[in-house]
């Protein structure tokens, strides 16, 4: 009898192990599709918004999702060593023109930063489905101070952003004025 017990633990185990890798597996074939990665995101969102909207509730789930995206955020515009803090013998953001180029290494990768913000998206649509998490409240002070805050917290990110002189974004490979292409000759041209 115990082994019978035992064997099916072991199956329970083995399926829940192939499921995550099954998982993990089209986890990582989504990683160099940004894009589409994000718009499924917003997707999400914008499911979760309609349903907090046409529930008309659940208003303290959406502030702490607000919440937990904004400390997201931060984490994803922050550099990994913060000047300010430490002084590391790891790559730091060059304070002056004559420093070396050191690239801008993010605290919170963007894959991660998509990636929790759509589980905390799905996991917040889960709960409205739970009236034990629809506690009553009264929303247009919640809105008023999540947009406090996200100002607050902004204007300190930037104003850390510069003093040390560093942008979180890439704007794209940089393009250099080499060859141009040469218009075609079409008849429009007079001699």
């Amino acid at each position: 009898m115990e082994g019978s017990g035992g064997d099916s633990a072991s199956m329970a185990t083995q399926r829940a192990h192939e499921a995550w890798r099954i998982y993990q597996y089209y986890l990582d074939k989504t990683t160099p599709h940004a894009v589409h990665r994000w718009i499924g995101t917003v997707v999400v969102a914008l499911i979760y918004f309609l349903r907090v909207y046409y529930l008309q509730g659940f208003y303290i789930i959406t502030y702490g999702l607000g919440i937990y995206i904004l400390n997201l955020l931060i984490g994803f515009l922050s550099p990994l060593v913060d000047p300010e803090l430490e002084v590391s013998d790891g790559p730091m953001l060059p304070t002056k023109g004559s420093d070396e180029f050191k690239p801008f290494i993010r605290r919170l990768p963007e894959f991660k930063f998509w990636y929790a913000m759509t589980k905390a998206a799905c996991i917040a649509f889960l709960m409205t489905f739970f009236s034990v998490f629809d506690v009553p409240v009264f929303w247009p002070i919640l809105l008023c101070y999540w947009i406090v805050l996200f100002f607050l917290t902004m204007r300190r990110q930037i104003s850390h952003m510069i003093k040390y002189k560093y942008i979180p974004f890439n704007v794209g490979k940089q393009k250099y004025g080499g060859r141009r292409s040469t218009p075609s000759t079409s008849g429009s041209r007079a001699d």
